[in-house]
């Protein structure tokens, strides 16, 4: 197999159109291609610039799931250092987990950071919704969001061999003259659930309101998650 290491946007398309398989970083795709077979060629974008920015409000695909530190949000820095063990997360990249992992463990804080994905193609950059990351799962260039005024994760324990372990992620944004406006995911078993709702006038009001969401399909033991962090979340940040 030959992997292509690309450092320049151009030079990545080349390899796409030739047909190289992207690899990420090959954590969940080796196992398959030793049973299954290799690919002729594959494209890692672990050398291009574009794809290993980390800023507040920025991570590119490649960027390594240690690398995630304070300098992104809470809820994704926290969500990164669950993942797997120490060396899974030297390894494992943002693209990767997004795209190439049922698991998807980043979703539930990009989801809730109202992130936008830069997707890379033969035939360009573009802009795409996470939502088609998932369905598509195409080459993540980056990720891009604006700074929530707060947010919090939670992963509950797993059992060995068992349904992957429920995650909570929730995040507070600042409104544009309709107040404060609270997102919420949530991973129970291999389905994201997600709602969004204004903080509202009182620590209810917020509840009340993502019940009426897709969240309110979540069975009892995984809403008092949800209800213990939405009202954390809320309490250590006073109304603005």
């Amino acid at each position: 197999m030959l992997l292509r290491l690309p450092t320049s946007v151009p030079e990545a398309q080349e390899c796409l159109a030739e047909g190289a398989v992207p690899v990420g970083g090959a954590t969940l795709v080796w196992a398959t291609w030793q049973r299954e077979g290799f690919p002729q060629q594959a494209v890692s974008l672990r050398e291009l610039p574009e794809a290993n920015v980390i800023g507040r409000e920025t991570v590119g695909g490649a960027v390594v799931l240690q690398r995630l530190d304070e300098k992104v949000p809470d809820v994704l820095r926290l969500a990164a250092a669950t993942v797997g063990t120490g060396a899974v997360r030297r390894t494992a990249t943002v693209g990767g987990n997004l795209v190439g992992s049922t698991l998807r463990c980043l979703l539930p804080p990009a989801l809730v950071l109202e992130a936008q994905a830069t997707v890379l193609e033969p035939d360009g950059v573009r802009e795409a919704d996470l939502a088609e990351v998932v369905a598509k799962r195409p080459l993540l260039l980056d990720l891009r969001w604006r700074t929530p005024v707060a947010s919090a994760y939670r992963k509950l324990p797993g059992a060995a061999g068992g349904e992957p372990p429920l995650v909570v992620a929730s995040a507070l944004h600042a409104g544009s003259g309709t107040g404060e406006r609270l997102n919420v995911a949530v991973r129970d078993g291999y389905d994201v659930l997600s709602g969004s709702t204004l903080r509202g006038t009182d620590a209810e009001a917020p509840l009340r309101a993502l019940r009426a969401t897709a969240l309110g399909e979540l069975p009892a033991a995984a809403w008092d998650v949800v209800r213990t962090q939405v009202a954390d979340l809320l309490d250590g940040h006073g109304s603005h």
